[in-house]
């Protein structure tokens, strides 16, 4: 059958760790990388070439040229995010399962599933377009390679249209064309409070603790209301049209739904006087994914951290500038702790 087959081969290509963030991974990438190059060329695909890396290389194709015919640029990306945390998963990541008719595997929603439905909706239809394809290996890692390639063959983009499918429906039933999405500015903020880790037994008390202090400063930096407290960050926020508003409130949108099918969670936080659709699509954020510092293993170390450090980014809106935005972070973490902070741009991953 060929619902069997379209399982088989997509769990082939879900199986392969493409992990982009992980240097451990960098030959599970480019074994991905050529799975995706083998399709291009079972599809028809006469030009199809690694790009700009030999580890998370851009997959190029091209079709067969139709005289004539409007050309389409199809984007994906063969890479995945880290699965962590591993003890959360029902199943293991990279070993596809089948629950409830929902395959279950680390990239089968972003973006592998997508890339695969494509390749096989094209092969089936053989429409009378003219197609090239770009399906890259660092989107989880900031497209580096991509841009640099773009920077220096600019061609590669010239087409009437361009598909990326890569979101999720608006509701259930209700397919959606994405025309914008947010901007990322991602950051690591460390702050060292002395010279070295300290026993609490004998400096407990009167020893500055390096978390406790990291999270005081995250806290004037983004306040229990949602109100992120970065002087300028919001002074050049566009906010949406009266019409684009309007359109929103049509949407088969409810918020209650939404908590509990797609937050899972006991509520919803952010600036309440916004509707959740302004939160999700038109306001900036500050998001905290993780803090480093002091003692994490198993079993007991009563020590006061010296250094900690979080991962934070803020999603951008119109009018908001990524340079502009680095220096407001900046400025706002040191004026925002007595200590030794620093601020320090990452990578988007």
């Amino acid at each position: 059958m060929d619902q069997e087959r379209l399982l088989r081969e997509l769990s082939e290509f879900l199986r392969i760790p493409s992990v982009s963030t992980l240097p451990a991974h960098n030959q599970d990438c480019r074994a991905a990388a050529e799975w995706v190059a083998a399709e291009l060329r079972r599809i028809g695909c006469h030009d199809v070439a690694f790009l700009g890396s030999d580890t998370h290389p851009v997959v190029w194709g091209q079709g067969p040229e139709v005289a004539g015919a409007p050309t389409l640029l199809i984007y994906g990306h063969y890479d995945v995010q880290p699965p962590d945390p591993l003890a959360e998963w029902t199943t293991p990541p990279f070993e596809p399962a089948l629950r409830d008719g929902k395959l279950y595997a680390r990239g089968s929603a972003d973006d592998k599933g997508q890339v695969f439905c494509l390749l096989k909706a094209i092969n089936s239809a053989n429409p009378r377009v003219n197609f090239r394809f770009l399906i890259e290996g660092e989107e989880e890692y900031g497209s580096k390679v991509l841009f640099d390639l773009l920077k220096r063959e600019p061609q590669r983009v010239r087409a009437d249209a361009v598909l990326v499918a890569d979101m999720s429906y608006v509701a259930p039933g209700w397919p959606a064309v994405y025309t914008t999405l947010r901007g990322l500015c991602y950051a690591e903020i460390t702050l060292r409070t002395s010279k070295t880790d300290l026993h609490s037994g004998e400096y407990g008390g009167a020893a500055p603790n390096a978390h406790e202090e990291l999270a005081r400063l995250l806290g004037r930096l983004k306040g229990a209301d949602g109100k992120i407290n970065i002087p300028g960050f919001y002074s050049t926020v566009k906010r949406p049209s009266q019409s684009e508003l309007a359109a929103w409130k049509k949407l088969p949108f409810n918020e209650k739904d939404f908590l509990k099918q797609r937050v899972q969670g006991k509520g919803l936080v952010g600036l309440k006087q916004y509707s959740v659709l302004e939160r999700l699509w038109a306001l900036p954020t500050f998001e905290i994914h993780g803090i480093l510092g002091g003692f994490t293993g198993e079993g007991a170390k009563t020590v006061i951290p010296a250094e900690a450090t979080a991962k934070v980014s803020m999603r951008l809106v119109p009018n908001q500038k990524l340079a502009t935005v680095e220096r407001q972070l900046a400025a706002a973490v040191q004026r925002g702790s007595p200590w030794f902070p620093r601020w320090r741009r990452r990578v988007p991953r």
